[in-house]
């Protein structure tokens, strides 16, 4: 029986921007997304009814929701498909930790779309496709794309961006959750900031594009400091590593990440961190990886 498996990649936001929340309750961004080369593993293969199996290091904590984001995207898949509820049978290996900002969930349904339309020689193209990714959130035509982009709108306007290059990275949970929608609220409870779209960099050298994305922002990472005090420690291990020449929450967290010169001094920052940290989930990786 024909398995077929891919790669669900975290999505970092290297800058998120974020305007005040509209009358429909959305909030318009601009962002700069980047898909790492860590994440979950997700298969399919044929079988005689729609199911869904949780294993990794995160599985349990994941649990087997009725209305998981793969389940949803699958079911969103067989109605405009015309083929009903797709029979097969999906594994997630859940690598990457829970409400971690790393759009994870998103990024499952995404991967599992693109198997489940080859495994069923679905005639549906990109755009279509992406169009069902929607059915989980703004994130999810980004997410399915797997691709660096300018994230606009709430989030579903996507300009790709491959002048970035590979940065040298490391990503660190403390192990705590940051539920999206509480960090949300927190934030619109303040004067909040501009979904503004800064100009992009004139050299997309390495040590240019982390320079400019200094100077941008994570306008979500003040209110989930104030919810998660665990994100402070977590920002201030990693801005502590040798070499760290950024570090900034992703998404409405609770992850962080560090951006490194060189691929070794991630790799020798995560060991550290790691040791230091045995609680704590931490990788080294690199992002924009096309």
């Amino acid at each position: 029986m024909l398995v077929l498996t891919a790669l669900a990649p975290a999505k970092i936001n290297l800058f998120l921007h974020v305007g005040a929340v509209d009358a429909d309750g959305y909030h318009p961004l601009s962002s700069l997304v980047a898909f790492a080369d860590v994440g979950d593993q997700v298969s399919v293969e044929p079988a005689d009814s729609l199911s869904l199996d949780l294993t990794g290091p995160f599985g349990e904590a994941l649990g087997a929701a009725p209305d998981n984001l793969i389940l949803r995207a699958l079911r969103r898949l067989g109605e405009v498909a015309g083929t009903g509820e797709p029979r097969l049978k999906v594994t997630l290996d859940k690598r990457l930790p829970i409400a971690a900002g790393l759009g994870g969930g998103s990024s499952d349904a995404g991967a599992v779309l693109k198997l489940a339309r080859q495994a069923l020689s679905l005639d549906i193209d990109d755009a279509a496709l992406e169009a069902v990714a929607g059915v989980v959130g703004a994130d999810g035509p980004m997410c399915l794309r797997m691709r660096t982009a300018w994230a606009e709108g709430r989030g579903d306007v996507l300009t790709d961006e491959p002048r970035l290059p590979p940065l040298a990275a490391v990503l660190f949970n403390p192990g705590v959750p940051s539920p999206t929608g509480a960090v949300y609220r927190a934030y619109d409870a303040v004067p909040v900031r501009s979904a503004d779209r800064p100009d992009p960099p004139h050299d997309w050298s390495v040590a240019a594009v982390i320079d400019w994305l200094s100077v941008q922002r994570n306008d979500l990472q003040s209110p989930a400091l104030a919810l998660t005090p665990a994100i402070a420690d977590a920002l201030a291990s990693v801005s502590a590593t040798p070499q760290v020449a950024l570090t900034r929450m992703s998404g409405s967290g609770a992850t962080v990440f560090g951006l490194y010169p060189t691929e070794a001094a991630a790799q020798a920052a995560a060991r550290a961190l790691a040791a230091a940290h045995p609680h704590a989930w931490v990788t080294a990786t690199r992002l924009a990886v096309q």
